[in-house]
């Protein structure tokens, strides 16, 4: 049970946290109170009924001693019995029996004593009964008097009847108020998670609002905006590295391809023609990773250019369908094309595109889909193949930068790790997104832009 409570709360927001701590907190202190409260009340009002027991008996004590009679008996909130030393009685207040004395209490002359019992006044409710002894001038006496005590239970009666209906409002009222005022505490908070959320690796200069107060939580946005800082000048300083390696590899490597077809060109024979060859696969493959982490290294930069073009994506879909035919006439190519014009960078998106065709038909076994619709403002780009599809698993894990399911199979096909990274990335830069299907029997990229019509 306890674990199930713990459970549900860790579910809960600060905010239903913090309001059930505070609600069962007052409950808690209120019963606490309400108990004590009860208690002393119970006691002052019991001992107002002894004090005024005693009064009335010493009032008729005086009376008795001064030979006013046997019954100087007047009408109170207190009744009254007077007793001879055989225990008789003598007078008594209109309400008690006039012969059944209410005390067995037989104190010397000027001794108190004092009991609580009920008595037979009509209502069997109990009373406190104060007797003292008295000598009159004839003889001794004992003077009982009784008041009741009907009024404590009434009191803490009521006392209750009122606790039992104000402390769960009290509880209720005090959680109500710290979830209002929590509430408001952490909308603070809230507008910085909402920040947070919108920062990726292309906005890093976006900061997280800073809070008017100098309290806790403007010291924890200003924490975090410095580190956004230090990210942000990493994040510069290691783009600023990929550009320029990249810059500087270019000239080497075109260097190092260019001799090896002439190499190539020469008619080497055996051993030295399959290593000029491996030669030239190597450094054309070194030239698409270095053209490929120049182009992320653009991308990523959050003033990066996205040309502001009109683009017609069936016709580039249509060109990607012609290639595979030409290059790939084994696979049969498939899906349905539908005018979608975006804006965009049309040379980019070329690219996205040629980066998934090239996947599919890789992976393909005997077919490929390409396919295109747009409707309510967005173009949808489906690209897809027959293969042995994505595990789930792996579904985000692909877009990572240099991952490879199948590292031998990416490398013999040429391929450098960063193709779907590049695609997402620039996606993202024309404002759309790049995901992996649901299809088990193959693997489908779903491109989704915002369109013009």
């Amino acid at each position: 049970m306890r674990s199930l409570l713990e459970r549900l709360l860790r579910r809960r927001g600060v905010r239903v946290r913090s309001a059930l701590a505070a609600g069962a907190v007052v409950a808690v202190a209120s019963v606490l109170a309400g108990a004590a409260l009860l208690l002393t009340a119970r006691i002052i009002l019991r001992d107002n009924a002894t004090v005024a027991a005693t009064n009335r008996a010493d009032q008729i004590a005086s009376a008795v001693r001064a030979g006013a009679g046997d019954a100087p008996i007047g009408p109170d909130r207190t009744v009254v019995q007077i007793l001879d030393a055989s225990g008789h009685v003598l007078a008594a207040s209109s309400t008690l029996s006039p012969t059944e004395p209410i005390s067995g209490l037989r104190p010397a002359p000027g001794v108190h004593e004092q009991e609580t019992k009920e008595l037979r006044t009509g209502w069997d409710v109990a009373y406190r009964i104060v007797a003292v002894g008295v000598n009159s001038p004839d003889g001794p006496r004992v003077v009982l008097a009784a008041a009741s005590l009907d009024i404590v239970d009434d009191a803490t009666g009521a006392m209750l009847g009122a606790m039992l209906l104000g402390m769960p409002v009290l509880a209720l009222v005090v959680a109500a108020a710290t979830f209002h005022f929590v509430g408001r505490s952490l909308q603070p908070v809230e507008a910085m998670r909402r920040q947070a959320a919108t920062i990726t690796a292309r906005n890093l200069h976006t900061r997280l609002p800073v809070p008017v107060a100098e309290d806790e939580v403007a010291a924890l946005a200003t924490t975090m905006n410095t580190m956004l800082d230090r990210i942000e000048t990493s994040a510069a300083a290691q783009r600023r590295f990929v550009a320029d390696a990249s810059h500087e590899l270019r000239s080497p490597l075109a260097t190092i391809h260019a001799n090896a077809d002439l190499l190539a060109a020469t008619g080497l024979p055996g051993e030295p023609a399959r290593s000029v060859e491996r030669i030239r696969g190597e450094s054309g493959r070194m030239a698409r990773l270095v053209e490929d982490l120049l182009l992320l290294a653009r991308v990523d930069h959050p003033d990066a250019m996205i040309r502001d073009a009109d683009v017609d994506l069936d016709d580039l879909v249509y060109a990607a369908r012609e290639r595979i035919t030409v290059e790939r006439p084994d696979l049969a190519v498939r899906g349905t094309v539908r005018p979608v014009r975006v804006t965009g960078d049309p040379d980019r998106l070329h690219r996205v595109l040629r980066n998934l065709v090239d996947n599919a038909v890789r992976h393909a076994r005997s077919s490929v889909t390409i396919s295109l619709s747009g409707d309510a403002g967005r173009a949808e780009i489906v690209v897809g193949d027959d293969g042995p599809g994505i595990p789930a698993a792996d579904r985000e894990r692909i877009f990572d930068r240099f991952v490879r399911l199948d590292d031998s199979r990416s490398r013999d096909g040429g391929g450098t790790g960063l193709g779907l990274a590049i695609a997402r990335d620039i996606v993202v830069a024309h404002g759309g997104t790049l995901s992996v299907g649901e299809d088990t029997s193959g693997t489908e990229m779903i491109i989704c832009l915002p369109a013009k019509y």
